[in-house]
């Protein structure tokens, strides 16, 4: 009887690698970034201003990245960004998206409140 007969995996590279979980590689695992929405914040914050168009239907947007993953701080961080920049904007995996082009004004802002900013 051969191992193909026997219904027995007999190799994969990706064997041990894939969360139990969510089903992903574990590199890419869905699963441990949405439990840990209440991470703790670090004294230096590095955030990261990029502009995107892709995907959003030729619109502008402005992309916060690199912030720590705690549900409470994106969402205040978010409100004080729009208030400050008059706009609308959301907070989407652990990244705030701001409409329009506007990493001027919330360089600014971020450095006002003492973050480092890249981009």
């Amino acid at each position: 009887m051969s191992d193909r007969d026997k219904g027995r995996l007999v190799y994969s590279t990706g064997l041990g690698s894939i969360c139990p979980g969510c089903g992903w590689p574990d590199k890419d695992c869905k699963c441990s970034s949405q439990n840990t929405p209440n991470a703790a914040i670090p004294k230096r914050i590095v955030a990261k201003l990029r502009m995107e168009k892709k995907g959003r239907g030729g619109k502008t947007v402005t992309v916060v990245d690199g912030l720590p993953n705690n549900a409470v701080f994106l969402k205040g961080l978010c409100s004080e960004l729009k208030r400050a920049c008059g706009t609308g904007g959301a907070v989407d995996a652990g990244m705030i998206e701001l409409q329009g082009d506007l990493r001027d004004r919330v360089r600014e802002c971020l450095l006002k409140k003492g973050y480092g900013v890249k981009g």
